[in-house]
């Protein structure tokens, strides 16, 4: 593995931010009455952790799942993952911050593993924004002032919103693939039919058709995006296996598709969340230390680096990870990956 360093100075592209879907939106729900109710304790949808039981707390309107590795007083870094991923992403990050002294806490987000939602009532919302406020009820619950946030995917989205809204909040950032903010308008403007077809599963889940194949085969598919987006990754079938659990969370399927139906503007989020969207569609910059990586083989859409550089007005680094790395960077290169969290805090 080999690791290029380097510091972007050229302005974002709106193309580029879009091809990422960060600029785009979309979302669909189950009606109250059909919704579950809160967790039951005798059912887990979560592989063992290598960190011991799982720990739960309240947070907002969440029970969240949540691992936890290292000293209880020292730095706090919060790792989140991605779809369709799970903490498992983190389990060789995680040992090495420890070993550094820092306490590294991993939730599960909202639709996955065994965090619930604490009302049946709650509509299952998938907008970035929700994830995004998520992660500061967490934060709250737990009396964490300050964290470096690291993450990719979804988990790098809500990341990004936290420290652009909450600056306060984050003591260094790690995203993978960058600057991931984005709004519904941008959404509505077309790609290249190369940057289209990326896309397919977004507009299959437009569909009723997409979310009842999606619920019937919820392993088949994310195996097929876990190839997609990281075609040089041998990962086996325990390893898949282990992170696909959390994806039988009973509230996964209306997360995920609300969450890619918001980007294209097919439905609209929650008024709570509204003050907020109306602050990310302006494409906030980001000004804490922030190191962006993106992996060499990246088979998931994702924006040019030189397209996001400008986003981020503190101190700022870019690093290209080698080695035929792809979207899922933390768990395909965890030394790479527990470094930039070390280093951002050094920033």
């Amino acid at each position: 593995m080999k690791m290029t360093l380097r510091t972007h100075k050229i302005g974002a592209s709106i193309l580029a931010l879009s091809l990422f879907g960060i600029l785009g939106t979309a979302q669909a729900q189950t009606p109250a009455a059909a919704q579950p109710e809160a967790s039951n304790a005798g059912t887990t949808y979560a592989a063992p952790s290598p960190f011991g039981p799982l720990k739960h707390v309240n947070a907002g309107l969440l029970d969240v799942a949540y691992a936890e590795t290292g000293p209880a007083h020292g730095p706090v870094v919060i790792l989140l993952h991605g779809w369709p991923y799970d903490i498992h992403s983190f389990d060789e990050v995680a040992p090495l911050l420890a070993a550094k002294g820092y306490r590294v806490l991993m939730p599960y987000a909202r639709g996955y593993g065994d965090t619930r939602f604490l009302s049946a009532k709650t509509l299952r919302n998938g907008q970035p924004a929700a994830l995004a406020s998520d992660v500061i009820d967490f934060m709250d619950a737990l009396k964490i002032k300050q964290a470096v946030l690291g993450g990719y995917d979804w988990g790098a989205r809500s990341a990004d919103i936290v420290s652009a809204l909450w600056p306060e909040r984050v003591k260094a950032l790690v995203s993978v693939s960058g600057y991931l903010i984005g709004n519904q308008a941008a959404g509505q403007n077309p790609l290249p039919p190369k940057a289209e077809l990326q896309w397919w599963y977004q507009f299959y889940f437009a569909t009723d058709r997409g979310r009842a194949g999606y619920e019937k085969n919820t392993h088949d598919f994310a195996k097929l995006i876990w190839q997609l987006a990281s075609p040089q990754w041998k990962f086996d079938n325990s390893t898949f296996e282990r992170s696909a659990k959390a994806l039988d969370n009973p509230d996964h399927v209306d997360i995920t598709v609300f969450n890619y139906r918001w980007r294209l503007g097919l439905v609209q989020g929650e008024s709570r969340y509204a003050a907020l969207e109306q602050k990310l569609a302006t494409a906030p910059a980001i000004g804490v230390p922030t190191i962006t990586l993106e992996g060499d083989a990246n088979g998931a859409p994702h924006p040019n680096p030189e397209d996001y550089a400008k986003r981020f007005t503190g101190k700022y680094q870019f690093r290209l990870i080698s080695g035929g790395i792809g979207h899922n960077l933390p768990q395909e290169d965890p030394q790479a990956f527990a470094q930039a969290v070390i280093d951002a805090d050094r920033l």
